[in-house]
């Protein structure tokens, strides 16, 4: 398998050469990690193509020559998936999945899953395996440290299923840990498929350590309005925020399943390397259950 590629210290956009020619397609791509890995793309020569739920956003990113034509798709409705990937008809060397929602209050996505879950796994899910045979180089997953926090409980696809549909007590935190968690374990189950006969292209993740996004609005009452000050005076701002994941999307020699993060202390903050995720995001037996639930709910089967 090799060893893990070197990311030389201070890594940004200036140690990548340029990217004319290469394409790239970038979920959420209107606002905060997306918007800014957009215009970091393009500012190398990159084609970049953003997906968002207002085409407006997006259209006004291609007037500002921020990436070059958007795609229309809300993550959180099935029949929208479905609709965007059949629009998508030249292959892309690069797809990012970057879009999500945070801690938000219960609700259910317009196919009746958990919204987090619903829009930041599921939806992603399906997007993929419907271009799976138009990627040709990398997938890259963005997960967040709150994988750490995720469980999925015993890991069974009874429980699994329970926690998609949300009919389990809820929490935001513990649904949006569980919704980063699925980010990973989709992600190694990805590899385990490639280098059986599955894709062809590899598959890595990244997270933005603590950056000030548009996520944070996402919080309510006392704890949001903590969460959004703190966000404010310590947090990186998006376009360093962005850099794991750039890194992921860009850095050469890789051999799939790794995981990049920032360098700084709790990787938190800091240009990027490569990070350790949780155990449970290892775990073969509950990647495969998540895999079988995601394929049962969406109607997506990969091979």
């Amino acid at each position: 398998m090799g060893t893990e590629p070197d990311i030389p210290r201070g890594w940004n956009l200036s140690r990548v050469s340029l990217l004319t020619g290469r394409r790239y397609l970038i979920t959420g791509g209107t606002s905060g990690l997306g918007r800014a890995s957009a215009k970091g793309l393009m500012s190398l020569g990159a084609h970049v193509t953003v997906t968002a739920r207002n085409v407006a956003k997006g259209e006004a990113m291609v007037a500002a020559r921020e990436a070059n034509d958007v795609l229309d798709m809300d993550l959180g409705n099935l029949s929208s998936v479905r609709a965007a990937a059949a629009r998508v008809s030249v292959p892309y060397d690069v797809v990012i999945l970057n879009a999500g929602i945070m801690w938000t209050p219960y609700a259910l996505t317009v196919d009746g899953f958990e919204s987090q879950l619903g829009v930041n796994h599921l939806g992603h899910f399906a997007f993929a395996g419907l271009l799976r045979d138009r990627i040709q180089e990398r997938l890259v997953t963005v997960s967040s440290l709150y994988q750490r926090y995720g469980s999925f409980g015993d890991g069974s696809v009874d429980e699994i299923r329970a926690r998609c549909w949300g009919e389990v007590p809820y929490s935001p935190r513990d649904a949006y840990g569980d919704s980063k968690l699925a980010n990973m374990l989709f992600t190694h189950e990805v590899e385990r498929r490639r280098t059986s006969s599955g894709p062809q292209f590899i598959a890595v993740a990244a997270h933005p350590g603590w950056s000030s996004t548009n996520l944070f609005g996402a919080g309510r009452g006392v704890a949001g309005a903590i969460t959004t000050l703190a966000s404010r005076i310590l947090a990186q701002g998006a376009s360093r925020g962005a850099l794991p994941q750039l890194c992921a999307a860009t850095l050469p020699g890789l051999r799939g399943g790794e995981y990049f993060g920032p360098r700084g202390p709790g990787e938190l903050r800091g240009a990027p390397e490569i990070v350790q995720p949780v155990d449970r995001a290892f775990d073969a037996e509950r990647a495969a259950n998540l895999w079988r639930v995601s394929e049962e709910l969406t109607g997506v089967e990969w091979e």
